[in-house]
């Protein structure tokens, strides 16, 4: 065999055995030589981190960020956040019912006292004690005096009270606000004194309203 051929073959096997071991560091496989000069691949055990892979979250997803669309309007009163809230959509039924007894209730009275109605209906419905929806609440039999046979009244939807009332409802839905009402379930007119207030606990009086727990 003459030298060029042994060169060539000496690059050769060095060139094969660099792939081997640079395949070798890509997918895990060692590569050997046995005592008979023959070649084989051994599979190497799999490599397991021990430490917490933390994945990124996107923007917008990061801590202190409760609200999930940031969407929710802000405002530094009640009056501004009800100006704010969007009262032109259609309401669901369920809305519906809550703006409506808002509307009966306490059109007359101050943000304040129509946001107490409607956190008592909210309430009521969570509590386990009563109806389970806000429609099943105000239409619950001898609860509200404005419902005659189980019908509500006809509302005047363009007057600027129906729209306010359907602000608050929303707000009392989604507790953009927190209500001076707290946790009441009930409530009554200061010009009457049922029987059932010896029994409860007074939350707050709003205006003409007393709220009880």
């Amino acid at each position: 065999m003459s030298r060029k051929t042994h060169s060539i073959s000496a690059a050769a096997i060095i060139a094969g055995t660099i792939l081997i071991f640079a395949g070798s560091e890509t997918t895990g496989a060692s590569a050997q030589v046995s005592d008979q000069g023959v070649e084989t691949v051994e599979t190497a055990a799999p490599l397991f981190v021990s430490e917490e892979v933390v994945q990124p979250l996107p923007i917008g997803q990061g801590e202190g960020n409760t609200s999930q669309d940031n969407t929710s309007p802000s405002a530094n009163s009640l009056k501004e956040l009800v100006a704010q809230t969007e009262s032109g959509q259609a309401l669901s039924d369920e809305l519906q019912c809550l703006a409506g007894a808002v509307y009966f209730e306490s059109r007359g009275e101050p943000l304040a006292g129509q946001l107490a109605v409607a956190q008592v209906i909210v309430n009521r419905t969570d509590s386990g004690r009563f109806p389970s929806s806000y429609c099943g609440v105000v239409y619950q039999r001898a609860q509200f005096s404005f419902v005659k046979n189980g019908q509500m009244p006809q509302i005047r939807t363009g007057s600027l009270a129906w729209e306010r009332a359907k602000a608050i409802a929303r707000i009392a839905h989604e507790g953009l606000w927190e209500s001076e009402a707290q946790d009441s379930l009930y409530f009554h007119a200061k010009y009457v004194r049922p029987a059932w207030t010896r029994k409860k606990v007074a939350r707050a009086t709003i205006s003409s309203h007393v709220f009880y727990r």
